[in-house]
């Protein structure tokens, strides 16, 4: 955005100009509170315009962006604009009201799966944790395009990112969520764990945990759409993320089980070998590797104790709760510059007079970047 905005570095010299940070705080006068309501005001006037702009070339047809010689890495660079303008909530919501929500939706289309990917993050962008954005995108069917996407696409990063967007849409939006079970969601989320993308796996666990947690009894639809298989199977994983996601998961649905008097599927023998063998892995982790995998033990003993009744090996033997889980982690970077700062330590020079001995001719002036 060079050339737009106001002028931040003639801003910032008025700031210091008017506070050195020794004076007491004093009022701003007329003048100055006009300055800088003017200053903040051309910015915001700029982001809109430049975003009116980005939604003009959004609905421009393929045709015309071949014909203005706008090529796919211009379109990317301008959704990556646009990403960063919406991360304000305020400027998420006038997305709509600009008539830039729609096309971007439809980008969720666009022939070139790296628009389609990029797309989903900037909607993923607008609705976290912004209900108006959500209803706005509900309303505009954007979760139905993000459910092919998701479900059909050929691209394992466009599908990816589209859950990404999916999981951002649903949370704490009871609508979205409805919509995204009776859309055969769960479906979709078993395909997921059962693809050999570490990526999408981890993203898919990510929204299962939410809507088990969410709604218990979504742990019977799981177990009835099979997830207690898949989910045991990743508990296996080498990757200790996607582990730990499914152990967390296998938690939800065992104990829901326990809490409803639903008797225990035939997976459950298959995830009583897997929780034992894990348990006899951590016994024999020296003691780093033993602290990587805190949150696995914990995981593994609550499980153990779900289907045995009693606590685990990995707590009789005193590895569920380790002396140095709650200290700090190891300065690295500290030990490995420590010897220069010793050497550097031997030839410190005096101590420099105090701010108030400084006289004014004595006091340098501050370096702005690119003055």
């Amino acid at each position: 955005m060079a050339g737009l905005g106001p002028d931040w570095k003639g801003l910032l010299k008025w700031s210091i100009a008017n506070s050195d940070g020794t004076a007491d705080p004093r009022e701003l006068s007329e003048q100055d509170r006009q300055f800088f309501a003017e200053a903040m005001q051309s910015q915001t006037v700029d982001v809109i315009k430049r975003m009116k702009e980005i939604s003009m070339v959004m609905n421009l047809t393929v045709e015309d962006l071949e014909t203005q010689g706008i090529t796919v890495e211009e379109l990317e660079g301008m959704l990556e604009e646009l990403q960063e303008h919406v991360e304000s909530i305020d400027m998420a919501n006038d997305l709509h009201s600009i008539g830039g929500l729609v096309p971007l939706l439809d980008y969720l289309k666009n022939p070139n799966a790296d628009i389609r990917s990029r797309a989903a993050e900037v909607v993923s962008t607008i609705v976290q944790n912004n209900p108006k954005s959500q209803q706005q995108v509900i309303e505009c069917n954007g979760l139905e395009r993000l459910l092919v996407n998701f479900n059909f696409d050929d691209n394992i990063k466009v599908r990816t990112k589209a859950l990404g967007a999916i999981s951002s849409l649903i949370r704490h939006n009871k609508v979205a969520t409805d919509a995204f079970r009776l859309s055969n969601g769960y479906a979709g989320l078993r395909q997921a764990l059962a693809s050999e993308d570490l990526r999408f796996q981890r993203k898919a666990l990510q929204v299962i945990q939410y809507l088990l947690q969410e709604n218990p009894k979504d742990c019977i639809v799981a177990t009835q759409l099979g997830f207690l298989k898949s989910l045991t199977s990743l508990a296996n994983s080498s990757d200790l993320d996607v582990r730990q996601a499914a152990l967390q998961s296998l938690v939800e649905i065992v104990r829901n089980q326990e809490n409803q008097n639903v008797g225990k599927t035939d997976g459950t023998t298959q995830l009583k070998d897997v929780v034992g063998k894990r348990v006899e892995e951590i016994k024999g982790l020296n003691q780093e590797d033993l602290a990587a995998v805190k949150e696995e033990r914990q995981l593994v003993d609550t499980l153990w104790q779900l289907l045995y009744k009693e606590p685990s090996q990995l707590r009789q033997e005193g590895l569920l709760v380790l002396p140095e889980d709650n200290q700090p982690p190891p300065d690295v970077a500290g030990r490995k510059h420590a010897s220069g700062l010793r050497s550097l330590a031997a030839n410190v020079p005096p101590e420099p007079p105090s701010r108030q001995n400084v006289s004014q001719d004595e006091k340098k002036p501050v370096l702005l970047l690119g003055a």
